[in-house]
C-alpha cells in the first residue's frame, strides 16, 4: 500500500517536472520568437518606471503577448533592474528579448520628440519634431524664429525629461553667427567664451542634451572640422597653389559662399585655383562683404562702388591672392572641392538665373554672360513690381 502510494507520488512528481520543463521551454521560446507588433511604435519609459508597469504598458500597446513571460525573461537574463528611461522605436515583430535590449541598452532615445535648433546664414529657428514610427520620418509640430515668442506648446515639449535636442549648423554660417546662436539657445548653459576662429567650426548636426555646455559644443565643432580638413588634406590633388591646410580652408570658405549648387563646387574651385596660378586677382564679392561685416550678420544690400574700390585685407578686387582668413565655415564638400577641384580652363563665372552659373574661359564670353544675367535681373524686378501693384 505504502509502496503503491510512493510510486504514485513519484510518478506525479515526474509528470509535474516534465510539465514545468515544457512550460519553461515554451516561455523561453516565446521570449525570443517574433512578437505580435504589426507596425513599429514609439514606446516611452518614464523615469522611475517599474518592470511591472513597463510590461503592462507594452502589453496594452500590443508589443508583447505575455506580461509575465516578459518579466520572467527579463529576470532570467539579468536585465530586470536595468531599465533606462527614454523614448524608443520598437520595430514591428520585435521579440521580447529585442524589446528588453532596446529598453536597457542606454544611450540617446531613438524615438519620440526632437527639438532641432537650426543656426542658418540668415536666421535661427527652432523646430519641434515628432517621429512617425510607421514611416520613421519626423513631422514638424512647432516652428518659430529666434526673435519670436515661443508658442505655448514649446514649453510643454521642452519640459519633457527625455527630450532630444539637436543643433544643426548650416554650411556657410560664420563663427560669430554660430557663437551667437549658441549664446541665445535657452537650453544650453555656460559662457561661450571668445568667438572661435573663422572657418574652424564644422557645419553639421550635433545631438546634445539640455544644459550642455556651450564651450564644449564649440570645442566639438572645432575638433570635427580639424579632423575633416586633416583627412581631406591628405587626399588633395597635386600642385595646388596652397601653402598650408589653412589656405585650403580659406579657399573652401570662398567656394561655399559663391555657390549653393553642390555639383558646381569643384568647377567654382577650379576658377579660383586657375586665377591663383596665373596669377590673377580672385575678385569675389563674398570676401568684400566679409571685410565689411566681419561675419557679424549679413550685409542686407548690394555692394557700393566705394566698397569695391576700398583697399582692405578682404577686398580681393584690390589685393593679390587669398584673404587672410576664411570668410565662413565651409562644409566637407566645399573643402573637398577646394582640395580636388575640376580640371577646367575657366577663369570667370556669373549667375545664370536658374540658381547655377555660366562659366567662361575669356572676358568676352564672360561679359556676354553678365549681360544676359542683367537682363534676367531686370525681368525679375519687373515681375516683382507688377505683382506688388
Amino acid at each position: 500500500m505504502v509502496r503503491h502510494f510512493v510510486a504514485n507520488v513519484f510518478t506525479l512528481m515526474i509528470v509535474g517536472l516534465i510539465g514545468l520543463a515544457i512550460v519553461i521551454s515554451s516561455g523561453k521560446r516565446s521570449f525570443y520568437v517574433e512578437g505580435p507588433l504589426s507596425e513599429a511604435i514609439c514606446f516611452r519609459v518614464a523615469p522611475g518606471s517599474s518592470l511591472r508597469a513597463v510590461s503592462s504598458a507594452l502589453a496594452q500597446q500590443g508589443a508583447v503577448a505575455s506580461e509575465s513571460v516578459f518579466r520572467i525573461g527579463a529576470q532570467y537574463t539579468d536585465r530586470a533592474d536595468s531599465l533606462r528611461f527614454g523614448s524608443y522605436l520598437i520595430p514591428e515583430r520585435a521579440s521580447m528579448d529585442e524589446i528588453m535590449d532596446l529598453l536597457t541598452r542606454g544611450g540617446a532615445s531613438t524615438c519620440g520628440t526632437e527639438i532641432q535648433y537650426r543656426i542658418g546664414v540668415t536666421r535661427i529657428d527652432t523646430l519641434v519634431r515628432e517621429l512617425d514610427p510607421a514611416t520613421q520620418t519626423f513631422q514638424t509640430v512647432v516652428q518659430f524664429l529666434s526673435d519670436e515668442e515661443p508658442p505655448e506648446d514649446y514649453a510643454r515639449f521642452a519640459g519633457e525629461a527625455d527630450i532630444q535636442y539637436r543643433i544643426t549648423v548650416a554650411e556657410g554660417a560664420t563663427s560669430w553667427q554660430i557663437w551667437e546662436g549658441l549664446r541665445l539657445a535657452e537650453f544650453l548653459s555656460g559662457d561661450p567664451g571668445e568667438v572661435p576662429r573663422e572657418g574652424w567650426l564644422a557645419p553639421d548636426s550635433y545631438a546634445v542634451s539640455r544644459g550642455a555646455d556651450r564651450q564644449e559644443i564649440l570645442a566639438e565643432m572645432e575638433a570635427r572640422q580639424t579632423r575633416i580638413l586633416t583627412a581631406l588634406w591628405e587626399e588633395r590633388a597635386e600642385d595646388l597653389p596652397y601653402a598650408s591646410p589653412e589656405e585650403a580652408l580659406i579657399m573652401a570658405s570662398i567656394v561655399e559662399k559663391e555657390t549653393g549648387v553642390a555639383d558646381e563646387r569643384r568647377q567654382v574651385a577650379s576658377v579660383f585655383v586657375n586665377r591663383l596660378r596665373i596669377p590673377m586677382r580672385l575678385q569675389t564679392d563674398p570676401t568684400v562683404i566679409y571685410g565689411i561685416t566681419l561675419g557679424e550678420g549679413t550685409l542686407g544690400r548690394g555692394l557700393r562702388r566705394s566698397e569695391l574700390d576700398a583697399v582692405t585685407p578682404y577686398n580681393t578686387y584690390r589685393i593679390d591672392g587669398l584673404p587672410p582668413t576664411p570668410i565662413a565655415n565651409p562644409g566637407r564638400l566645399a573643402i573637398a572641392a577646394a582640395l580636388n577641384p575640376d580640371d577646367t580652363p575657366y577663369l570667370y563665372f556669373v549667375a545664370d538665373g536658374t540658381g547655377g552659373h555660366t562659366f567662361s574661359t575669356n572676358l568676352q564670353d564672360h561679359n556676354r554672360a553678365v549681360a544676359r544675367w542683367r537682363e534676367i535681373e531686370a525681368d525679375i524686378r519687373a515681375r516683382q513690381q507688377s505683382q506688388g501693384n
